[in-house]
């Protein structure tokens, strides 16, 4: 593999089709679940998945499946919405047998400062976040519960690399699925927080598939 520089000329070009279709979704955040409003989402992260096929099939995976949650979690309802905690739960286990399977992966290294207090606070976050979910997600609890320690394992198997990339990747994601969380069942849905939650999740979750395709596609 190259640097997250080395770009061949039909990556930057999809590179430029994902980004103007993540830029057109960021713009719609807000409005009502339609089709074009879908596949906008989609094909934000489907055409990295796509890109990254042929030089990181694990990663094509990932991000393949999570393109199939994101197309879910656009269209309303209970029903898509747990379908796109399934696909997220997949690419997150995807996502923790690449990254413990790259080179220099070392589970030895959450035990190492500054490491040890990252992998001391993500659990006690997880913790107090799986605590608030199971009082206010309703019928919901326990499929978010059960999603609640594959997160946390991604974001540990990344620090598990010496590649501050990684860390950045599976900080920022799981940043946008606790905003995500708090958006979808502790804010009143009158709350001024959703005009800022909805593109913070957005931001966040695409930059870290974006850096995911960066530090181990190119």
């Amino acid at each position: 593999m190259g640097t997250a520089l080395d770009l061949t000329g039909s990556q930057m070009l999809g590179l430029a089709v994902a980004a103007l279709c993540a830029g057109a979704y960021l713009g719609r955040v807000h409005r009502q679940p339609s089709l074009v409003r879908s596949m906008l989402k989609l094909a934000s992260v489907a055409v990295l998945a796509a890109l990254a096929a042929g030089h990181a099939p694990g990663l094509s995976l990932a991000l393949a499946v999570s393109a199939l949650g994101d197309l879910a979690l656009s269209r309303p309802g209970e029903r898509a919405f747990l379908v796109g905690v399934l696909a997220f739960a997949v690419a997150h286990c995807v996502y923790v047998v690449l990254f413990l399977g790259l080179p220099g992966a070392d589970l030895l290294n959450l035990l190492v400062a500054p490491r040890l207090w990252y992998f001391l606070g993500l659990s006690a976050l997880a913790a107090l976040v799986a605590r608030m979910l199971f009082r206010h997600a309703g019928a919901l609890r326990w499929a978010v519960l059960a999603y609640v320690p594959l997160i946390l394992a991604m974001t540990l198997a990344a620090l598990a690399q010496a590649r501050p990339a990684l860390w950045l990747g599976a900080t920022m994601f799981l940043s946008s699925d606790l905003i995500l969380a708090v958006e979808r069942f502790l804010l009143a849905p009158s709350s001024g927080w959703r005009r800022a939650s909805a593109p913070a999740i957005w931001l966040l979750y695409w930059g870290a598939q974006l850096v995911f395709f960066l530090a181990l596609a190119t």
